[in-house]
């Protein structure tokens, strides 16, 4: 791949779900492979609290440790997958997720969003690297939707990762937009609201 092509983060972990436990993340390649194939950054998946939570950490140590080595940038999936699904939004759960990504030598991590502003400031707060928020569960309305990037941004949120909150929308494009001029404003909550007026 041309370097010049454009980015590729090439993701290391992977399990399926026929698996036993689709929650045991597997490295099923290396960071050297992905430097042969053109990646500009890795990326590895941690589930926290689950029952094979020490394996992954082991994981994501080691690549963090093989990223400094051919100065690689790494983006930690940090999600709580304790045997309460409530859990995986628990702010306080969530950050501390998020610190040990970067204890352990990440650059970036993605989590989930905790469900309010200051609950998500919290854990934007408790860490010195770019927070990336997932996507979730399909979310019930564009209006949800629309105040959970905005709420995200206000507190701290560097990137978006949505997924099937905009590919699973009737109209995907027209959302894009919509976040699009959130990202882009001085106050993403006021341009919520201002969308959402308009959309009735």
């Amino acid at each position: 791949m041309d370097a010049n092509s454009g980015e590729l983060i090439i993701h290391l972990s992977a399990s399926t779900n026929m698996s036993p436990d689709p929650n045991q993340k597997e490295l099923v390649t290396s960071v050297e492979h992905a430097v042969r194939l053109g990646a500009t950054a890795i990326s590895v998946h941690v589930n926290i609290g689950s029952p094979t939570e020490a394996c992954m950490l082991e994981h994501l140590g080691k690549v963090a440790e093989e990223c400094d080595k051919w100065g690689m940038p790494l983006l930690a999936m940090m999600y709580v997958r304790d045997s309460n699904k409530v859990h995986e939004y628990n702010p306080q759960k969530i950050r501390h997720a998020a610190r040990i990504a970067e204890e352990l030598g990440a650059d970036i991590v993605k989590v989930n969003y905790t469900g309010s502003l200051a609950t998500f400031k919290e854990v934007t707060d408790a860490i010195n690297i770019p927070v990336v928020i997932a996507g979730g569960d399909k979310v019930n309305s564009t209006e949800h939707l629309l105040y959970m990037v905005a709420e995200a941004v206000e507190a701290g949120a560097n990137v978006l990762s949505m997924e099937r909150n905009i590919f699973q929308h009737a109209n995907p494009t027209k959302l894009t937009n919509m976040i699009r001029q959130e990202l882009d404003s001085e106050s993403p909550l006021e341009k919520a609201e201002e969308i959402i007026k308009k959309l009735g």
